[in-house]
Formats: C-alpha cells, sequence, structure tokens
C-alpha cells in the first residue's frame, strides 16, 4: 500500500519549476482505498454479530430485548464516535481521527472474543462502536476531500463496495466457522473467532492509513496550502492543482470574512443542506436493509433453510449485492445521484411488498428470490449514495463537523433497527415488518423527488452556493466577500499568467541553445561526410593506378621479357649483353607495379630508356631478328615510358 504514495516523477521546465502534467491514477485509487477500508470494519462488524447471535442464545439464553441489545450495542458507541468525529477532526485532521477509529475497533474486536457475559460483551461493542462512528463518519468526507469531481462518486463508492465486500465474506466465513464446528463448539468457540477476526480488517485499515496523506482540502483551511499544493498535485497534476488551491483558498477566506461559525449550519440556508443530510442518512437505515443484514440467517432458518444453509442462503444475498454494488460504482457518476435514488427507492417499495407477500404465502423460494431483488435495488441506490452525497452538501469549514451530526443519525438509525427488528418479527411477522418496510421505501422516494438535489459533476465549492441566506444582510456580505474573491482571483491569475510567461521565455531561451547546438553538429556530420567521400575517392583512385600499372607490367612482360627469354635458350651463353638487357628490362616492369613510389617510377623509367638505346645498337647484332618484332618491342617500351612519364608528372603535381 505504501508504494501508492511515493512521489511521483516529474517533467523540469527551463525554468527549474517542476511541472507534473497530469494526475496519478495509482495514487488517486489508493487514497480511496486506503480510506475505504472503513466500509469493511462496517460490513464485517454488520454481519458477523448475525452469525453470532443464534449462539450467544444458546449460551447465554437471551431474552428477545436483550438480544437485540447486543446486537445494536455497537451503533450506541457508533452515535457518540460520530458525533465526535466531525469536530475532532476539524482540530486534529482526517487522518488522525480514522486512525483512532481502527485502533478503537481493534481492541474491541479483541475484546469481544473474549468476553464471558452479555453486559462484557455488550460493553466491547460500544468500545467498537465509537471506533465504527469515527471512522465512518469520516472515511467518505476524506475521499470526497481528495476526489477529482469528474470520478468523485465513483472512489467514494469504494467505501460502500468494500462495506459489501466485508459483508459477504463475513457471510462465508460464518458459514465455514458453523459447517466445520458441533454446535457444541459454536457454542463454546465458533462465535468468539467470528467476532475476533474483526480485528484483521482493523488493522489492514490503521496500517493503511498510516502511509496516505491528510485531506487536502483540510490542509489548506489550516493555511498549510504548500502541503495541501502537493497532494492535489499527485491527484490532478500540476495546472489543475493551482486552480483548485486557488478556489479552495478563496472559499476558507469568504468563510472567514463572513464570520461564518458552527452556529450557521442551524440559520436558513445550510439548516436546509443538514436537513436534507438527515433524511439521506435515516433514509439509509429505514428502508430495511439492515433488517436482513443483521437477522438474514434467523430469517432463513425461521423459514426452513437447516443444516447452517441459512448462512449459504445469506451468502448467496451478499453476493448479490456485492455485484450490483459495482454496477452502481459504473452508474454514479453517469446516471447521477437523485436519480439512482429514486429508481432504487420506488423497486425496493416494490420488492418489500413482494417479501411480505412471500411471508404470507410461506413460499420459501419467493422469498429468498425477492430478498435478493431487495438487496439488488439497495446496493446501487439507497445503500451508497447517502454515504456519498452527506459530506458533498456542506462547506469545507463544516464538513467534518455536519457529516459526524448526519452519521450520528444515521448510526441511530441503524441502532433502532437493530433493536426492534426482533420485536417486529415477533408481534407483526415478516409479513408485517416488510409491509412497514415498503412504507418507508415509498416515503423515501417522495423526499429523493421533492428535496434532494443534483450533485453529479459540481465542484463543491459551487454546491456550498446553493445554501448561503437569502437575507438583504447576508446578501450584502456575500457580495462583498465575492468582490474581494474575484479581485484576487484575478491577482492570482495574472500572477500565474507572468509566470506562465516566464516560463515561456525560458522555453524559447533553451529551444534557442539547443538550436545552435544542432546546427553545429550538423555542420560537423557535413564535413566529416565530405572527408569520408575524399577519402574513398582517393581510394578509388589509387586502385585504378594500381590496376593500371599491373596492366602495363603484364603488357611489358608479355612483349618484350617472354619473347626475350624464348631468343635467349636458342642463343649461345656467350649472349651477355642481350641477358643484360633482358634483366633491365623485367627489373623495370617489376619496379613500375609500385605506382605509389616515385622515386622507384623515376628509376625504373631511365633503366627502360637506357634498354630501348641498348637495344637500337644491338639491331645490327642480331640478324635473325626480324623488322616486326623489334617494331614490337619498340611500340612496348614506348608505352611503358609514356605511362610512366605522365606517372611521375601526376605524382610530382
Amino acid at each position: 500500500m505504501a508504494g501508492l504514495f511515493q512521489a511521483v516523477s516529474k517533467h523540469s521546465n527551463p525554468l527549474g519549476n517542476r511541472v507534473q502534467p497530469r494526475g496519478t491514477g495509482r495514487y488517486t485509487f489508493g487514497l480511496a482505498l486506503s480510506a475505504g477500508l472503513a466500509g469493511l470494519l462496517y460490513g464485517y462488524d454488520t454481519v458477523s454479530i448475525s452469525g453470532a447471535i443464534d449462539f450467544l442464545q444458546h449460551r447465554y439464553h437471551l431474552s428477545t430485548m436483550l438480544q437485540g441489545l447486543v446486537i445494536s450495542s455497537i451503533m450506541i458507541g457508533g452515535v457518540f464516535g460520530a458525533a465526535m468525529a466531525g469536530f475532532l477532526s476539524d482540530r486534529f485532521g482526517r487522518r488522525r481521527i480514522l486512525l483512532a477509529g481502527a485502533a478503537f475497533f481493534f481492541v474491541a474486536a479483541l475484546w469481544s472474543a473474549f468476553t464471558f457475559s452479555p453486559f462484557d460483551l455488550i460493553i466491547a461493542r460500544i468500545v467498537g462502536g465509537v471506533g465504527i462512528g469515527l471512522a465512518t463518519a469520516l472515511a467518505v468526507t476524506y475521499i470526497t476531500e481528495s476526489a477529482p469531481t469528474s470520478i468523485r462518486g465513483t472512489l467514494a463508492f469504494s467505501f460502500q463496495l468494500l462495506a459489501i465486500c466485508g459483508i459477504f465474506l463475513t457471510n462465508v466465513i460464518n458459514y465455514f466457522i458453523a459447517e466445520n464446528g458441533s454446535l457444541f463448539w459454536n457454542v463454546e468457540w465458533g462465535w468468539r473467532w467470528m467476532l475476533g477476526l474483526g480485528a484483521v480488517p482493523a488493522a489492514v485499515f490503521f496500517i493503511a492509513m498510516l502511509v496516505v496523506p491528510e485531506s487536502p482540502r483540510f490542509l489548506i483551511q489550516q493555511g498549510r496550502e504548500d502541503e495541501g499544493f502537493q497532494v492535489l498535485e499527485h491527484i490532478l497534476g500540476t495546472t489543475r492543482a493551482r486552480e483548485q488551491v486557488e478556489v479552495i483558498h478563496e472559499s476558507v477566506v469568504r468563510e472567514r470574512e463572513l464570520n461564518a461559525s458552527f452556529l450557521d449550519l442551524f440559520r436558513p440556508g445550510l439548516r436546509k443542506a443538514l436537513g436534507i443530510g438527515i433524511f439521506l442518512a435515516i433514509g439509509n437505515q429505514l428502508v430495511g436493509m439492515n433488517a436482513i443484514s443483521y437477522y438474514g440467517p434467523t430469517m432463513f432458518k425461521h423459514l426452513g433453510f437447516g443444516d447452517n444453509t441459512e448462512f449459504l442462503a445469506a451468502s448467496c444475498v451478499g453476493g448479490v449485492e456485492l455485484v450490483f454494488t459495482v454496477i452502481g460504482m459504473y452508474l454514479i457518476d453517469a446516471v447521477g445521484r437523485k436519480r439512482l435514488m429514486a429508481i432504487g427507492s420506488a423497486l425496493m417499495a416494490v420488492f418489500a411488498l413482494l417479501i411480505s407477500y412471500a411471508y404470507l404465502i410461506g413460499d420459501q423460494t419467493l422469498t429468498l428470490v425477492a430478498v435478493m431483488l431487495f438487496t439488488a435495488s439497495f446496493a446501487f441506490s439507497m445503500g451508497p449514495i447517502p454515504w456519498i452525497m452527506i459530506p458533498e452538501l456542506f462547506p469545507t469549514f463544516l464538513r467534518g463537523r455536519a457529516t459526524g451530526i448526519c452519521t450520528a443519525f444515521l448510526l441511530a438509525t441503524n441502532w433502532a433497527i437493530g433493536q426492534f427488528t426482533p420485536l417486529m418479527f415477533e408481534r407483526w411477522g415478516g409479513r408485517g415488518t416488510f409491509f412497514l418496510f415498503a412504507i418507508c421505501n415509498l416515503i423515501c422516494l417522495i423526499g429523493v423527488i421533492t428535496l434532494v438535489p443534483e450533485t453529479m459533476d459540481r465542484m463543491l465549492e459551487d454546491i456550498e452556493y446553493d445554501w448561503q441566506p437569502r437575507t438583504p444582510m447576508a446578501s450584502a456580505r456575500m457580495a462583498l466577500a465575492s468582490a474581494g474573491a474575484q479581485i484576487r482571483w484575478a491577482e492570482i491569475t495574472l500572477a500565474r499568467v507572468e509566470n506562465e510567461r516566464m516560463q515561456a521565455m525560458g522555453v524559447i531561451e533553451q529551444a534557442e541553445r539547443e538550436r545552435v547546438r544542432a546546427h553545429k553538429q550538423l555542420f560537423e556530420l557535413e564535413n566529416q561526410a565530405a572527408e569520408w567521400a575524399n577519402a574513398r575517392e582517393t581510394a578509388r583512385l589509387a586502385e585504378e593506378e594500381r590496376w593500371h600499372a599491373e596492366r602495363v607490367a603484364h603488357t611489358v612482360n608479355a612483349a618484350i621479357v617472354e619473347p626475350k627469354l624464348h631468343h635467349g635458350t636458342e642463343r649461345s651463353n656467350d649472349d651477355s649483353s642481350t641477358m643484360e638487357v633482358d634483366e633491365n628490362v623485367v627489373d623495370a616492369a617489376t619496379i613500375s607495379i609500385d605506382v605509389e613510389r616515385l622515386a622507384e617510377a623515376e628509376a625504373a623509367l631511365e633503366i627502360l630508356r637506357k634498354a630501348k638505346e641498348s637495344s637500337t645498337s644491338q639491331e645490327s647484332d642480331e640478324p635473325e631478328q626480324s623488322a616486326e618484332d623489334r617494331a614490337r618491342e619498340d611500340r612496348a617500351i614506348d608505352t611503358v615510358l609514356d605511362f610512366l612519364d605522365t606517372l611521375i608528372v601526376n605524382k610530382k603535381q
């Protein structure tokens, strides 16, 4: 996990300022995944107790009220944790409070596994609930403040996705623990493993939050703009990060000029945002999904599932929820939050009525199918979207506290569902219980259509404008703050343009240096190519001269040397003068081959001339030789002489 947050490489511009052209998807995903692990805790606790409650009932002989209190007690601590989370996070930061939440839950999970009375277990779960409240109130807030606008909903969905993963995996774990042990072993030890294994996701969450940075909006709000910019630069890239820092800074300055305080949350404007947030929080629980999550195995057991197959049926429901949660991730930033919640609420109302009807006729298969359809509708709508929208509704200076208040209402409703669902099943049965949930879903549908705004593709700083009070004094103060913000925006824009102009000049200067260097390199390469061409031409001419010299030597050898040698065999051995001429001619032909040595060529020329004179003076002594042979010899010698004359002249030049 730590590798996701290592500094990425940056490109340098001529001025030395490091520029990152775009954000790093791996880094952004790592932030969302790390904070979203809080959902894993929430999902694990939601279901782990549902697997253990039957064995706890056998061990402690719990009454209906005490059974509900064991299940819902964690939400008592959750309410306190969520209520404190906002105030603590505005002072100490989102990251530190998330770490504290993980630590609370880790301790509580181990504590729960080693309790020996229902009251000890209730206290341990209340402590764990504090951790759940701290983590769930701030996890989506952290993601919302860090994510790019275009994919904010998808990344925030990671909380719900991991919560569903926790629910699904916990159902599977509960099934294997229950299946591989006897009833006695499960009553004594099985439920301890179910609750104690919650320490594993808590440890993973704690380690993940150790390596992530603080929320960039919180950093900027605290005046640590450089640190906030560095985080946003990894997420958005340098240019967009600068713009985002400016927008957030403007919002913070405007809030200070308006003397914004926590009490603004209860004044006209933001009061409406708070009401919508509380409505979404309560709606997330009143639609009835947690009744299935908490008591699913018990419901299926009463419907006729036996031999631990009730855990397998609950696992199938969790698998359906996981699949449709993934589908919701792809839809939320394309279809919109409001539309998905409206569609989901309508479908859940229909399927809740179908579950009620299945209980009425006692059809086990129809009940399981209807529960799966109800779960699928919840998974892409009222399950994850309230968690995502609540932090989006509030300005930065109130986001932590307002989200904490809404989460406290959510967990309080969760407590009520966990506490009173056994009573509703006992008095009204499944038919009456799910008929009530159908009515709650219809109310939720009406509220979504009439109250909830659409926040898709809107910056957080833009959404807060919707809640500004409309009184004359507030409008005047807002106009003054807006004018000041516009002036600062213009100044910042001018500074950014000047910086970009200086960067452009630096680019031009460096490009000019590169062009001069390229011209010089090109000139050197052209000279080198010309030298190589001259060398090749010189080598070619030398080769031609050598070849020509060999031809001349061959001619001399054929025309003079060989006939002389032939005639020499017929003459007497005392014909020394003729042999001397023949040897001179051979020496001249041999020396003429080395055309590279000028002195030797001149010596060869002199020898040939003497040989010709000697040959002329001896013509009278050779009556046997015909005039034709003598003419051929003279021509050959003349040819060699002419060639050597030309060669010597060329060499001297």
